[in-house]
C-alpha cells in the first residue's frame, strides 16, 4: 500500500490537481476580483497576493481528495 505522501507526490495526481485548481481558481478569481481587475483597476499588492493564495485552496482540496481516493482504492484490493 502506498503512503499518503507517495500518492500526493505522484505526477498524475499533481497534474490533475493543477488542472482542477486552475479551473476552480479562475471562477473564484472572477467572482471575487473580476470587477476590481477589469472594471475599476484598483487592485493593491495585497490583493494580488490574496489572489495567488486563492489558487492554493482548490489545489490542496483536489490533491487531498485524489490521494484519499487512491489510498482507499488501493487498500480495498
Amino acid at each position: 500500500m502506498k503512503t499518503f505522501f507517495a500518492v500526493v507526490t505522484e505526477r498524475s495526481t499533481a497534474a490533475t490537481s493543477v488542472k482542477v485548481a486552475l479551473f476552480v481558481w479562475s471562477i473564484l478569481a472572477l467572482i471575487n476580483y473580476g470587477d476590481r481587475i477589469f472594471l475599476r483597476g484598483d487592485m493593491h499588492p495585497v490583493d494580488w497576493v490574496k489572489l495567488v493564495i486563492t489558487y492554493c485552496v482548490p489545489y490542496c482540496v483536489a490533491t487531498y481528495g485524489a490521494a484519499k481516493y487512491a489510498m482507499r482504492h488501493t487498500y480495498d484490493k
